[in-house]
């Protein structure tokens, strides 16, 4: 499993957003903090707020700000939002033509709920505050 750089970005801009709640912070900022290219985080953003992880502000002084606490922001939910469900293998999506008679396809999923259930227990305040 190879996790995107759009993924990467994104929950590094949730990190800058979570260490900084106290105020609102412009795209810009946290592109130049993150070192990311501003137009590409854009795009993050847009999917983040529009899946209600980020607020935005609007005018002069707007930006974005965490719509949720950071603790109740699983780090798999922000990887589905950014890329979709990942898999290890195509069997697990149901695309490969040997799937049904396929002798590791049990080890694939036993690995697969492994990962996502580690996913889903890490949170954004657990990685901000170094306990990942």
């Amino acid at each position: 499993m190879k996790i995107s750089t759009k993924a990467q970005y994104g929950l590094r801009a949730m990190a800058y957003l979570a260490k900084n709640q106290k105020k609102v912070c412009p795209a810009a900022e946290i592109a130049a903090a993150e070192n990311i290219s501003p137009d590409y985080l854009e795009k993050i953003i847009s999917r983040l707020e529009k899946s209600g992880f980020l607020a935005s502000k609007k005018g002069k002084t707007g930006g974005y700000v965490l719509a949720r606490s950071p603790g109740n922001i699983r780090l798999g939910d922000l990887i589905g939002v950014l890329e979709g469900r990942k898999t290890l293998v195509r069997c697990l999506d149901g695309k490969c033509p040997k799937c049904r008679g396929c002798v590791a396809k049990g080890a694939w999923e036993s690995i697969q709920a492994k990962i996502d259930a580690m996913l889903d227990k890490i949170t954004l305040k657990d990685i901000i505050e170094g306990k990942v």
